[in-house]
């Protein structure tokens, strides 16, 4: 790259583009660092050359290794090339015909990781018998609210870091609701505050208060603010109503402005209290913060809460990413019995099933029949007022 001469402003980095156009375009700031992680990784791949000089081939020849060599995700593999389109469309200005020619992943949806009830409470005491921190433990600093915040995900169905986010102003105990501000997507929404956790809560918010009132004392800066609301009120970081309700037990360099304030709780420092309780508690899942809210929305719908309701809960903006949970609650063929729990009933004579599992045929199972002799058309019921034929021999499937 060429130095700039005396007296002449140096063009801007590429990344520096990059991340001006991010914020420009109001995006997270986990879609910026993810972004700048790929356009980096791109440009390493090739051997730190210039976007602008690298064309097709090599947009997809990066994405090809990600597949192959590193056997990236779907997921993973959308995330790169999303990146890698908004750095040539948005940052270079680039209107290249081959950009709509790339072949994009199909992605497979799995089913989310979901605890029962009894592994739910077992998580929970595992993380309340977590050993505290030596200054804990001194009592220089508040036990780490790690038990709380679980219970907190399940019983609210926030994301991670929907709750270590939240401020004091966030929390209304007359009306028993959580305002999530921004959450995914930049939405609001209100959650249930779960009478369970008022009590725990409120001892909560005079531990930060302490944390908060000993900053004061010290002339330590405000925490931070959202969308320069400290330029329009200088003094909002400084207040109450804006501290954190789970701080973080020391202070730390902001990455952005370099200012030494009070961050809210490391989501990575629960990530790995979590994985920690997982194991102790004996549950043999992949479970993650996240499977807390998975748990909360499959288990309202098995309580009989509408879809429609736990939609709005979760801030889903289809109700078909909802929709997944009723999948997970047809796990294990939907409640019916299998044939091979009831194989030798009755002397092993055909069975018919229905709403209320598989019983002999002419028997007392519940709801309409199913020939098991006939197949797949069988399989729809009977026609009414048919009687259901005994087929020739006992599972003789067509």
């Amino acid at each position: 790259m060429a130095m700039a001469a005396p007296g002449e402003a140096a063009s801007p980095r590429l990344l520096d583009l990059l991340r001006q156009q991010i914020r420009y375009l109001h995006y997270s700031r986990r879609t910026e660092y993810a972004y700048e992680y790929w356009v980096r990784s791109f440009i390493r791949y090739h051997g730190l050359r210039h976007p602008a000089e690298l064309g097709h081939g090599d947009v997809e020849a990066f994405l090809s290794w990600l597949a192959t060599e590193r056997q990236a995700s779907a997921s993973t593999h959308k995330q790169a090339l999303s990146a890698l389109l908004f750095l040539y469309q948005k940052v270079l200005r680039l209107d290249l015909p081959w950009i709509t020619e790339i072949g994009r992943p199909r992605t497979v949806r799995r089913l989310p990781v979901v605890l029962s009830g009894e592994e739910v409470a077992r998580l929970f005491a595992a993380l309340e018998r977590a050993r505290p921190s030596a200054d804990a433990a001194a009592g220089r600093i508040p036990p780490a609210p790690h038990a709380l915040l679980a219970r907190l995900l399940y019983g609210t169905g926030m994301r991670l870091l929907e709750g270590v986010r939240l401020r004091v102003k966030d929390i209304d105990f007359d009306r028993r609701a959580v305002v999530v501000r921004h959450g995914k997507g930049g939405k609001d929404r209100v959650v249930m505050l779960p009478a369970a956790l008022e009590q725990p809560l409120r001892e909560q918010l005079q531990h930060a208060h302490a944390l908060w009132a000993s900053d004061r004392a010290l002339g330590i800066a405000g925490v931070e603010v959202p969308f320069g609301l400290d330029r329009k009120y200088p003094r909002a970081g400084l207040s109450w109503s804006w501290h954190w309700v789970f701080p973080q037990a020391s202070c730390s360099n902001d990455p952005r402005s370099g200012i030494h304030r009070r961050h809210h709780l490391f989501e990575g420092t629960f990530q790995r209290a979590f994985k920690q309780a997982v194991e102790q508690a004996g549950i043999a899942k992949p479970a993650s913060p996240h499977t807390l809210r998975h748990s909360f929305a499959t288990h309202l719908l098995q309580a009989g809460y509408d879809i429609r309701t736990v939609q709005e809960l979760l801030g889903h903006i289809d109700v078909s990413t909802t929709m997944i949970y009723t999948h997970v609650l047809r796990l294990g063929g939907g409640g019916v019995m299998s044939p091979l729990d009831v194989l030798g009933r009755d002397g092993g004579t055909a069975l018919v099933g229905g709403a209320g599992g598989f019983a002999p045929v002419g028997g007392t199972g519940a709801g309409p029949g199913v020939n098991l002799r006939h197949g797949a058309a069988a399989a729809r019921g009977p026609t009414p007022g048919r009687r259901v034929e005994e087929p020739a021999a006992p599972y003789e499937v067509a």
